[in-house]
C-alpha cells in the first residue's frame, strides 16, 4: 500500500469579407501614406494618482514620469476623482485623465506632450483633427489597457485575433480584473478572481484538486487539456487549477468565440476565461507576502522586478510561492507552490517575451463532489467543514509550461506575430466518486481506484496584421494561422471494494489497497488546425466599428484502448465559423453593439457504429450597451446562445439535441464618490432544453444553469483612519437541476463576506494588511452542479489575513 503526504451558414457574410479584403488590400500602401499616424513611445511608468482637478492630474503624470505636458487651452472641470492606478505608458494615462472632457493631446517631440482642443482646432483650420494613435499589433504587448477608475478593472482586454481592444470598442462582453483587485481580494486561484462575475460560476469544491467554470450557464471543463488561455493562447495555462501569483490581469469574454480563439480544446462555449502574465514595469519591485487562514495555511509570495539595458529593452519578472498546511476541510492537508519567470525585450520594431511556469499541488483528503442516486431526494447541505474523503486518499498535480511570443513591425502599417509553447500536467490520484444513496446522506464511494494522468500540449500560430484606409474607412486586418495538439495518456487501477459512510457523520474507514498502475498508456491524440481572417472597419473616426471575420478549423482525434493500445474511434472533421460585429458610439459615453458569433465543441462518435460526427456548433446573438461616466461605468447586454447535442432518436443517433440559453446581464463598475466603489451585477438566465428525445425532458431546465446570479462587492475608503478600507461582498444563485428530469435540485443560496485592508509606510516601507472573513454567517449550503451532475459544498466561515510590503 503506497501513502502518500502532503490535477448553414451565413456564407454571405464571409463572401463579403472576402471581397472586401480583395479590394482594400492591393490598396493598402498608397493610403497609408495619406493616413498619417503617431506613433506613441511605449515606454512604461508606474502610477498612483488620485485628483479631482486636470491640472493637477497633468501635473502629477508629469512628475511620475518625466515627461513634459504643456497646455495653453482652459481646462474644464471633472466631475468626481480621477484614479490613475498602475504600470501603463504616459498617452494610456492621458487617456484616463482627459476621458469625456473633449481635449485630446498630441506630440510635441521626445517625452512632451501638449493638451489640445479638438472642437477649437477643426473650427479654425477647417479641418478634422485625428486623435493621437497607439499603434498596436496582435501578440506580445509592451502595455496594458489602463486600469478603470478604482482599479477594479481595466478600460479594455485582448480579443485573441482582434487584440488588445477597449471596451467600448469591442463588439462582445468582457471584463478585465486587474492585479490590484486580485491582491485586494486576497484571490489565491484564478478561481477565486472570477467569483467577482456575476455570468459565472464555479460549480466545483475548492477543496477539490481542479477548478471548472460555467459562464452565461454553459461549462468549463479544465481537465486534461488547456482549457484556459495564457496571453489569448490555449494549451499553455495550467489545468486542473490555476494559481493567481502571475496574473497580471484576469479577462473573461462571455459567449462562444470561435473565431477569436479557435476551438476550446475541452469545447467550452460558455466564454473564454485569458490570464494575462505580468511582466517587468519601468519601476524596480521587490515585494513579500506572508499570509496565513483558509484553515490553518500558512505561505507567502514573491515578486521581483527589473529592466535592463540603456533604455530598458530587456526585462526580468518573477513570481514564486509557497503554502502548506490544515485546510478547513476536516483530514486535508494543502502544499502548494508556484515558479512563474517572464523575460521581455522591447525594441522598436522588435518586441518578444518568453513564460516559464512551474505550478504543484499536493492534496491530502481532496474533496470530491457528489452523484446522487436516481430516485433519492436531495439532502440538506453538511457542515462545510464535512470530508467524506479519508485521509489515505490523495493527489498529486504537476503543471510545467513554456510559451515564447513575438512581433515584428515590417512598416508602419504592416506586424508580424506568432507563438510557439506548450505544457505538460502529471496527475497521480488515489480517491473514488462518492454516490448519495439515501436522503439520510449515507453516501457509497464509488469506484475507488489509484490513477495516473498526463496530458502534453503543443501550440504554435503566426500571422499579420494590416492597418490602412480605403475611401474613409480605416481597416485593420488580421490574418492567423494555428495549430494545438495535445496527447493524453492514462493509467488505472480499480479497488473491488467500495466503502460506505455519511456526510454528517464521515466515517473513518481502514485503508484499502490498491496498487499503481505500470504504465500510462495512450488514450487519445487530437490535433486541431486553423486558419483565421478578420477586418474591423471604422469611420467617422471611429463612431462606427463593424468587425466581420471566418476561422476554417479543423479537429482531429484519435483514441485508443488503455489495455491494448488498439485504436477504438477516429474523428476528422472541418467547419466554418463566421463573425459578425458592429458598435456605435453615439456618444463619447455611450457605446451600442451587437454580435453574430459561434462556437465549436467536437461532435460524438456513434455508440455503435462509431461514426464521427460533425462538430456542434454552438451560435450566439447578442445586443448591448456600455457606458462609461468618467469614473463609473455599467454594461446591459441581452444574448441567446444555442447549442446542439448528440442522441438517440428511433435508433438514430445525430445531432438534434439542443439547448438554448436567453439571458440579461447587467454590470456596473467604478467610483460612485471619490471614496466608495461598487463592482457587480445581476444574470438572469432561461436555460432549456429546447429540443430532446422525451417528453420528460423537453422544455425542462438546462442542469446545473440557475435563474439569477448576482454579485455585488462595495468599497469605503474610511475618513476616521487614513489608509483604510473596508469592504463587503454579497453573493447570490438561486435553485439548480441536478437531473434533466428536473426531478433533483439544489436549494438557490446567499454568501456575505467581509474584508478590511490598511495601507501604511513602516520605515520608509509601503506595507499593506489585509483580512477577509468569507460567509460570515457560516452558511450550510449546496454551491454548484456541473455538467456531470455532481454536487459540491460550499465553504464554510473561513478567515484569510495576509502582509505585503514592497522593499
Amino acid at each position: 500500500m503506497e501513502f502518500k503526504q502532503a490535477k448553414t451558414r451565413t456564407y454571405s457574410l464571409i463572401s463579403a469579407l472576402l471581397v472586401s479584403t480583395a479590394m482594400v488590400v492591393p490598396m493598402a500602401s498608397g493610403a497609408m501614406a495619406a493616413n498619417v499616424q503617431t506613433e506613441i513611445a511605449q515606454a512604461i511608468h508606474s502610477f498612483d494618482i488620485s485628483v479631482t482637478t486636470l491640472a493637477d492630474g497633468v501635473a502629477e503624470i508629469g512628475a511620475a514620469s518625466g515627461w513634459r505636458i504643456a497646455y495653453t487651452v482652459d481646462l474644464p472641470g471633472i466631475e468626481g476623482t480621477r484614479v490613475i492606478r498602475g504600470d501603463m505608458t504616459v498617452p494610456a494615462a492621458m487617456e484616463i485623465l482627459l476621458r469625456g472632457t473633449g481635449l485630446s493631446y498630441r506630440e510635441t517631440g521626445e517625452n512632451a506632450l501638449i493638451l489640445i482642443d479638438l472642437a477649437a482646432e477643426a473650427g479654425q483650420s477647417g479641418a478634422t483633427i485625428v486623435d493621437p494613435i497607439r499603434v498596436e499589433g496582435v501578440g506580445v504587448k509592451s502595455d496594458l489597457a489602463p486600469a478603470y477608475a478604482g482599479g477594479q478593472v481595466a478600460t479594455g482586454g485582448r480579443l485573441g485575433l482582434l487584440g488588445n481592444t477597449d471596451i467600448m470598442d469591442a463588439p462582445v462582453s468582457i471584463t478585465s480584473y486587474t492585479s490590484e483587485r486580485i491582491a485586494d481580494q486576497q484571490a489565491q486561484t484564478i478561481a477565486d478572481v472570477l467569483k467577482n462575475d456575476p455570468s459565472v460560476r464555479t460549480p466545483n469544491s475548492g477543496g477539490g484538486m481542479l477548478d471548472t467554470y460555467q459562464i452565461r450557464g454553459f461549462s468549463i471543463n479544465t481537465g486534461n487539456s488547456g482549457e484556459m488561455a495564457l496571453n489569448g493562447v490555449y494549451g499553455v495555462a495550467p489545468t486542473y487549477r490555476a494559481l493567481s501569483g502571475f496574473a497580471e490581469r484576469v479577462e473573461v469574454l462571455k459567449g462562444p468565440a470561435a473565431l477569436l480563439g479557435g476551438m476550446a480544446p475541452n469545447s467550452g462555449v460558455g466564454g473564454v476565461i485569458n490570464i494575462v502574465p505580468k511582466r517587468a514595469g519601468d519601476t524596480d519591485l521587490n515585494r513579500v507576502s506572508a499570509d496565513y487562514g483558509l484553515g490553518e495555511q500558512a505561505g507567502g509570495n514573491i515578486d521581483f522586478s527589473r529592466r535592463y539595458g540603456e533604455n530598458g529593452e530587456f526585462g526580468v519578472r518573477f513570481n514564486g510561492g509557497y503554502h502548506n498546511g490544515d485546510t478547513y476541510l476536516d483530514h486535508q492537508t494543502r502544499e502548494t507552490s508556484l515558479g512563474a519567470l517572464a523575460l521581455d525585450y522591447r525594441g522598436e520594431d522588435l518586441r518578444l517575451s518568453l513564460d516559464v511556469i512551474d505550478q504543484r499541488e499536493n492534496l491530502n483528503a481532496p474533496f470530491r463532489e457528489y452523484r446522487i442516486a436516481s430516485g433519492v431526494t436531495m439532502p440538506s447541505a453538511p457542515d462545510g467543514n464535512k470530508n467524506v474523503t479519508h485521509d489515505w486518499e490523495w493527489s498529486d498535480a504537476v503543471d510545467q509550461s513554456a510559451m515564447l511570443q513575438g512581433e515584428y513591425d515590417l512598416d508602419n502599417s504592416f506586424t508580424l506575430f506568432g507563438n510557439f509553447g506548450g505544457g505538460k500536467t502529471e496527475v497521480d490520484r488515489l480517491f473514488g466518486y462518492p454516490i448519495i444513496r439515501g436522503a439520510d446522506g449515507t453516501i457509497e464511494d464509488d469506484s475507488l481506484s489509484y490513477m495516473r494522468f498526463q496530458t502534453e500540449r503543443w501550440t504554435a500560430s503566426s500571422g499579420v496584421r494590416s492597418e490602412f484606409e480605403t475611401l474613409d474607412v480605416n481597416h485593420e486586418v488580421t490574418l492567423e494561422a494555428s495549430r494545438y495538439q495535445d496527447i493524453f495518456s492514462r493509467g488505472s487501477v480499480y479497488s473491488a471494494t467500495d466503502p460506505f459512510s455519511n456526510i454528517y457523520a464521515p466515517v473513518a474507514n481502514a485503508p484499502i489497497a490498491v496498487a499503481a498502475p505500470a504504465s500510462k498508456p495512450k488514450i487519445s491524440e487530437t490535433a486541431m488546425t486553423g486558419v483565421a481572417l478578420a477586418d474591423t472597419m471604422s469611420v467617422w473616426d471611429d463612431q462606427l466599428l463593424v468587425t466581420l471575420g471566418a476561422r476554417q478549423q479543423r479537429v482531429e482525434t484519435d483514441n485508443f484502448s488503455e489495455t491494448t493500445g488498439a485504436t477504438t474511434s477516429t474523428y476528422d472533421k472541418s467547419v466554418l465559423t463566421p463573425m459578425a460585429g458592429i458598435v456605435f458610439k453615439p456618444v463619447e459615453s455611450v457605446s451600442l453593439y451587437a454580435n453574430y458569433i459561434e462556437g465549436l465543441s467536437k461532435g460524438a462518435n456513434a455508440p455503435i457504429t462509431g461514426q464521427a460526427l460533425s462538430p456542434y456548433v454552438a451560435e450566439q446573438i447578442e445586443t448591448g450597451v456600455k457606458l462609461d461616466f468618467g469614473s463609473f461605468g455599467a454594461t446591459a447586454a441581452v444574448f441567446q446562445i444555442t447549442k446542439p447535442f448528440a442522441q438517440n432518436v428511433s435508433g438514430s443517433y445525430s445531432s438534434d439535441g439542443e439547448q438554448r440559453n436567453r439571458g440579461f446581464e447587467l454590470n456596473v463598475f467604478g467610483e460612485v464618490t471619490p471614496n466608495v466603489r461598487l463592482l457587480g451585477g445581476v444574470m438572469f438566465l432561461d436555460a432549456e432544453l429546447t429540443k430532446t428525445n422525451s417528453t420528460s425532458t423537453q422544455g425542462n431546465r438546462a442542469i446545473g444553469a440557475p435563474e439569477m446570479q448576482a454579485n455585488l462587492t462595495a468599497e469605503w475608503d474610511t475618513p476616521f483612519v487614513k489608509g483604510m478600507t473596508l469592504s463587503g461582498t454579497i453573493t447570490h444563485t438561486s435553485e439548480q437541476y441536478i437531473d434533466t428530469a428536473n426531478t433533483q435540485d439544489i436549494p438557490d443560496w446567499t454568501t456575505l463576506d467581509l474584508g478590511l485592508r490598511y495601507k501604511t509606510t513602516l520605515a520608509e516601507t509601503p506595507v499593506t494588511l489585509r483580512a477577509t472573513i468569507q460567509n460570515v454567517t457560516d452558511e450550510d449550503y449546496w454551491s454548484g452542479v456541473n455538467e456531470f451532475s455532481m454536487i459540491s459544498v460550499g465553504a464554510p466561515r473561513t478567515a484569510l489575513l495576509s502582509l505585503t510590503a514592497d522593499f
